[in-house]
């Protein structure tokens, strides 16, 4: 597809599956055929969050994704400490001079060991802008097993503005795009009562509005909380908005 195709495409994805399947189609045009996207918006000058908080993208084999994300590998992953403290993009190039080079630590020679292992050695990163100081998020293009970094310099010095461009765009549509995963997934009672407390409404309010009890009311609101992972109502609210859950409609 062009890139005109591509990007009226993306732009009109009403769903996270719906974009990840056309933009590692479109990926897979430039030889990138595994792709890992990770965002947070929970990040501390310690920690990248709660996992379980992360948005994460991938079409990488299951073997992988179990190691390298449910394993923790991505913690030590030297593209992923580059993306943390850099915008742009990046040839893998860096980590195979890291690979090279002496004094790299167990937990580094154990993820560019797996990687090795599993096929995951050419390929570039691109770190998104952040929006905030505790968000940030990139995306790691891992070529084919047949290319190795120099063709995919090659490719890069060809391509590299225009994929570079349709991942920014990718990225910005995310985070527009609803995100109820299973743990946080409110339901339209939950969502509605939410919604009225971001308006400013009380409680009472709410239970007229909705035509319920006050009692049923504080019932949605605290599994509403519970179902965002939070201790209070003004953070549900605020997690429903950033997963993009907060006055949506139903299709």
């Amino acid at each position: 597809m062009s890139l005109q195709e591509y990007l009226d495409g993306l732009v009109r994805c009403p769903s996270l599956e719906e974009l990840w399947d056309l933009h590692t189609q479109k990926m897979a045009e430039y030889g990138f055929d595994r792709l890992i996207y990770g965002y947070t918006r929970y990040r501390t000058s310690t920690s990248l969050g709660d996992p379980e908080d992360f948005i994460i993208l991938t079409n990488h084999c299951r073997t992988y994704t179990d190691e390298f994300l449910g394993g923790g590998l991505y913690y030590d992953a030297p593209m992923v400490h580059w993306a943390l403290a850099n915008d742009g993009a990046c040839s893998w190039t860096v980590m195979h001079e890291m690979a090279q080079a002496k004094g790299m630590t167990p937990a580094v020679e154990r993820v560019l060991d797996f990687n090795r292992r599993m096929g995951v050695v050419a390929g570039y990163t691109v770190s998104f802008k952040s929006i905030s100081a505790r968000s940030k998020g990139a995306i790691a293009l891992t070529a084919r097993r047949d290319l190795d970094q120099a063709a995919v310099d090659a490719i890069w010095d060809q391509h590299g503005d225009d994929i570079k461009v349709m991942n920014d765009v990718a990225h910005l549509k995310i985070l527009t795009l609803p995100q109820n995963t299973a743990k946080h997934a409110l339901t339209p009672r939950q969502r509605e009562a939410l919604q009225w407390v971001g308006d400013g409404k009380t409680t009472q309010d709410i239970a007229l509005l909705m035509g319920l009890t006050a009692a049923t009311v504080e019932k949605h609101l605290r599994l509403a909380r519970e179902s965002m992972g939070v201790e209070t109502t003004a953070q549900a609210v605020l997690k429903a908005a950033f997963t993009n859950q907060m006055f949506v409609m139903d299709v």
